[in-house]
Order: structure tokens, then sequence, then C-alpha cells
């Protein structure tokens, strides 16, 4: 996923330097090389690599991906015993580092809310600077696989899934449009969609079933989020954060929309949403919150 990100960023063009870290230094170094072999022919851009976090000195944005793969049959929060120490130990050596002013922390690893959780809570930059890829990803899916579905373009689609990037993820209906045009007005729209959001749900495993991991998505949504921190674009995306308060939802990381910026997280909307919306939104964060329990 960090290589993906990374090739997807040299497109952008926005991110003037990249520094890779892996605990493999020669992979590092590789992917690295062949970023840098590419760059005549995209942006003026830097790229370094090593095993010692010592090279992020002095980073606007710290993108976390390392991590456990997820098994085919195994869910995201599954994850959580067998990620949470790796990922404390990252925490722990970033720790270390000496950070740009108002740097950012984005959170990729599974089960990313749970990590998002962890991340806000080591308090080493303040909460609102640390925020997870949360539902971006799920959300790129759903509009990608609506638009081929009703045979639009997949930029014309605008639906949302919010809450968990994981099994309780919701799907947000009541304000899904395409074109302007609300997909209410679609006869029978809501058994047609359910059935894209189902395999919208199952697609992560479906990709890691078919070739060994996600990546090209996930590579383009990271490059979404770092880039609108980059530019302090002020874009609304459904990333995690801890939340306080919208919707009735507190003490948990998980996908709103939210207002990125600079510094992170600019500030969390509340999302206009029908009572079985918000009864699934309130039973993902009761069902992280259980996860969180079992950790903390």
């Amino acid at each position: 996923m960090g290589s993906d990100a990374a090739y997807a960023l040299q497109f952008g063009g926005i991110v003037r330097e990249m520094a890779l870290v892996d605990m493999n230094a020669e992979m590092a170094s590789g992917e690295a090389l062949d970023l840098r072999h590419g760059a005549a022919l995209t942006s003026n851009q830097k790229f370094t690599s090593g095993s010692d976090y010592g090279i992020v000195d002095g980073s606007d944005c710290v993108v976390i991906t390392a991590g456990l793969r997820r098994k085919p049959d195994e869910t995201r929060l599954e994850l959580v015993n067998r990620n949470v120490s790796l990922f404390k130990s990252i925490l722990e050596n970033l720790k270390g580092v000496k950070l740009a002013d108002g740097a950012t922390i984005l959170v990729v690893s599974n089960p990313v809310d749970i990590l998002t959780h962890l991340a806000t809570d080591a308090g080493f930059v303040p909460p609102s600077q640390v925020l997870g890829l949360g539902t971006v990803l799920d959300t790129c899916r759903f509009r990608s696989l609506l638009a081929d579905h009703f045979q639009v373009n997949a930029t014309d689609v605008k639906a949302l899934i919010l809450g968990e990037h994981g099994d309780s993820m919701v799907p947000i209906l009541s304000s899904a449009t395409i074109g302007g045009v609300p997909m209410s007005t679609i006869p029978n729209y809501e058994a047609e969609i359910q059935g894209v959001f189902e395999f919208t749900r199952k697609s992560g495993a479906e990709v890691i079933r078919l070739k060994g991991g996600a990546g090209r998505a996930v590579g383009v949504s990271i490059k979404e989020v770092v880039e609108a921190i980059a530019l302090n674009s002020e874009k609304i995306l459904p990333v995690s954060s801890v939340q306080h308060g919208k919707l009735g939802i507190s003490d948990i990381a998980l996908s709103l929309p939210t207002k990125v910026g600079r510094k992170g997280v600019v500030e969390v909307l509340e999302p206009s949403v029908n009572d079985s919306e918000r009864e699934g939104l309130h039973k993902s964060a009761q069902s992280l919150k259980e996860v969180l329990a079992q950790i903390s």
C-alpha cells in the first residue's frame, strides 16, 4: 500500500519529497529507486528510503500503512490482535522523530478506526492532527460500482459510506445522487443499491482473494487525503477521527464527512441521515467501542 500511495502521489505532483520506511531496507530502496527513475517524466520530487525512522525528520505528514494483510475470510476487526503490537511499536519509533510544526498522522493500517484511536491517544501530536483513511476507499469503491451498475460516469455519482471501515459500515442512501438527481427517484432503488453495497462491503476481501492484496485504489485514496492536507484545501472527505458528539457519537474514531486541511481535521460535519442510517452509525460506533475496550 505504501508504494502504491507513493506512486499515486508521484503522478499528483503536489508532494515535494517522500521518504519510504520499511524494515526491509533493500525493498524500500528499490521502491524509491523505481520511483526516482520516473521523475523526469512526472514532476520535481525527491525520494529517500531506509529502515531508520530518522529519515522522516521534518515531515509534514506521516502515512502509516504497515501491517499484516487481511486473510480472505478475516474481518478487519479480527486483525486487531495481530496488528496492535506492531502499530504500537511504530508509534514508539515516531515519538523519537522531530516532525514539522503542525505535522499530521494519517493511519491506513487496519483495523484503521481502532488504530486511529490509538494514535490519537498516543498524544505526540494534537488529536485534530491524527486522522485515518476511514471510509474514503469504501466510498470510492461504492461510487465506482454504482456507476457500473447504472452505466454512468463514476465522477457523476455522489454517495457516501460512513462509520466503520469494515463490516458495520453504513451507506448513506438518503442523500445519494447521480448528476444531481436523487437516486431515490429510481424505481426500486433501495433493492438495486443494496446489492451494489453488499458487493462493495466484500470488495476488499475479493481483491485479496483474486490478487493477494488491495493496492491501486488504496493508493489513489491516500493521495486524495494527503493532497487535501498539503494544499490546505479543506476538502470534505469521509476520513476517520475520534468523534465528539456529531449525530450523538463520541469517544470513538470512525468516519463522518470531514473538512481536511493543513493540520488535519478542520471540522467534522454532521450529515443529514434518516432514522435507519442514524441507527446504523450508532451500531457501528458501539461495535468499535467493544473492540477498543478489549485492547485498552
